[in-house]
């Protein structure tokens, strides 16, 4: 992280994860996943369970959704279903976290981003369907660089991308995954608690935790949690 003697509210970069800080994308992934497993002849899995496998790309998501079946021809087998499946019903049940437009939208005088290990092209019709892309100058997914979260590729990116040293950026995510990007790039971190991945930032504490991202604007102008 930046220097503890500095102050968020340089923050003038605000990089945001999407799936479980953005928006609610949970049952949607849940049901294409176990229309995959169907598919593939294997029983459907808790939705509970599913949710904890996201977050590190969709290779990882049907590595983990098919478990001891996880053979590398399958694996490509499953992924065509699925990325097939997703991208005919991602927006059937996916919709913004309640309380995420208002708070976007009064960040928008900073440089909004988002960075994240879904597919970017999936990402960008998500973001488009749900009225939200306007707000984002750059959005990077789990296919646009060579590494994904938590390599710090992405963040580095985009600090390049828009001139803004370590100190002047943060990462908002519900998980490790973000925190530890965030670590890796040397810049702020703030988790979000209601996300399905928030569960693994006891092991990742980040730099601020909120419980709505309706708490961020005031932070970052504040400087403090």
């Amino acid at each position: 992280m930046p220097n503890s003697s500095e102050n968020v509210r340089q923050v003038q970069l605000l990089i945001f994860d999407l799936d479980g800080t953005l928006i609610d994308s949970g049952l949607d992934l849940a049901l294409s996943v176990n229309a995959m497993r169907e598919a593939m002849g294997l029983h459907r899995l808790p939705h509970e369970e599913i949710a904890t496998f996201i977050g590190h790309g969709v290779v990882n998501l049907m590595r983990r959704a098919l478990g001891a079946e996880a053979r590398e021809e399958k694996i490509q087998k499953a992924l065509d279903f699925f990325l097939a499946h997703y991208r005919e019903h991602m927006l059937d049940n996916t919709l913004p976290y309640p309380g995420v437009i208002t708070p976007v939208d009064e960040l928008k005088g900073r440089t909004l981003a988002v960075l994240t290990n879904t597919p970017v092209r999936f990402s960008e019709l998500i973001l488009e369907g749900l009225g939200m892309a306007g707000y984002f100058r750059y959005v990077y997914g789990g296919n646009s660089f060579e590494q994904k979260k938590p390599a710090p590729v992405g963040a580095h990116k985009l600090m390049s991308d828009l001139q803004g040293p370590p100190r002047a950026t943060m990462i908002v995510g519900d998980s490790d995954t973000d925190v530890l990007t965030g670590r890796n790039a040397g810049i702020w971190t703030c988790g979000v608690t209601y996300g399905f991945g928030a569960y693994t930032l006891e092991k990742a504490p980040p730099d601020f935790m909120i419980d709505d991202l309706l708490q961020l604007p005031p932070m970052l102008a504040n400087g403090k949690r």
